[in-house]
């Protein structure tokens, strides 16, 4: 018998076709989500901007069509601090179906007071986590008409260091900015996880798959007109931590990867190849408090009680 062929390497800068594929992107007008967009447009995947304002899209779009000659672009208008909003945003995507979602848009508090959002609950927590959750069951319907859809959570390395406390997941007691930016990143991660578990114990096709972008700093991070401008100074100053981090443009390639490449399997971790900081997207693998089924559990039904959804979510 014939041996089958070997997969090539996986190429960043020589993507697989995309065509007649259809990808979401939350917060994709900036940061690592506009060079995810950025690099699945020249897939001739359609690819669509899930962002709360329509000038910073269309600045994104325009930039992305710069370098992108011919991308199909798309705008959604999307607040994942309104869970009211975000229930009716399959409606304005205009798709018979989706074929991956990238749960990417984030926010990150620098100070107290703690903030909350439109249904009060802590912001980081509820924009980053809980929005995303609301966005999956609104998704629900797009995704399951994909043959084999993925769901894409964007993780964050602040989660290694940080543990969930299902007592307090929106940070009542415990309000530091930085640790519950990590906190409400982990509980991305956990719930990606745990969904991925439950999807594979129903035998469906969908995939959950975590990705990271390691160290990606702005002042690493090429420019692009309307969207991103760093000064040549900053630049320069950044130079000796390129030794150890990257720019936004090469965290996205995990992300990419994890929407692409037919050899990830559900409830992989993905990040940059180099200490997780920089480098090629590998397969790494997930610590064990981001996989426990227990704290998992709980996080589930609190996380699909605030979200306001049902706990099958749709899909299961």
């Amino acid at each position: 018998m014939t041996p089958a062929p070997l997969s090539p390497p996986w190429d960043v800068h020589r993507l697989p076709s995309a065509d007649g594929k259809s990808f979401l992107v939350t917060g994709g007008n900036a940061g690592i989500g506009y060079f995810v967009a950025e690099q699945l447009a020249a897939t001739g995947a359609v690819v669509v901007l899930g962002c709360r304002d329509r000038g910073r899209a269309g600045a994104a779009m325009a930039a992305i069509g710069s370098r992108v000659p011919g991308a199909r672009l798309r705008h959604l208008p999307l607040d994942l601090a309104d869970l009211a909003s975000v229930r009716g945003v399959a409606d304005g995507l205009g798709l018979d179906r989706l074929d991956a979602v990238v749960h990417n848009a984030g926010v990150a508090l620098d100070d107290p007071p703690r903030r909350t959002t439109e249904d009060g609950h802590e912001l980081m927590f509820g924009v980053n986590h809980l929005g995303h959750v609301a966005l999956t069951r609104a998704l629900a319907p797009l995704l399951s008409a994909a043959p084999a859809a993925r769901i894409v959570t964007v993780g964050s390395f602040a989660a290694r260091s940080e543990r969930l406390d299902p007592d307090d997941l929106q940070s009542l007691r415990d309000y530091r900015p930085g640790r519950t930016y990590g906190r409400s990143k982990l509980a991305q991660m956990s719930f990606a996880f745990e969904l991925d578990r439950r999807l594979r114990a129903r035998g469906s096709t969908l995939l959950s798959v975590v990705a990271h972008p390691g160290g990606a700093l702005d002042s690493l991070t090429p420019p692009r007109p309307g969207v991103h401008a760093a000064s040549r100074g900053t630049r320069l100053r950044a130079v000796p931590a390129g030794l150890l981090l990257q720019g936004k443009d090469a965290g996205a390639w995990p992300i990419v990867r994890a929407v692409l490449d037919p050899r990830v399997r559900g409830g992989q971790l993905w990040g940059p190849r180099a200490f997780g900081l920089r480098g090629a997207p590998r397969l790494e693998p997930a610590r064990a408090h981001m996989t426990d089924p227990a704290v998992a559990g709980r996080l589930w039904d609190a996380s699909c009680d605030g979200a306001g959804v049902e706990a099958h979510l749709g899909l299961l």
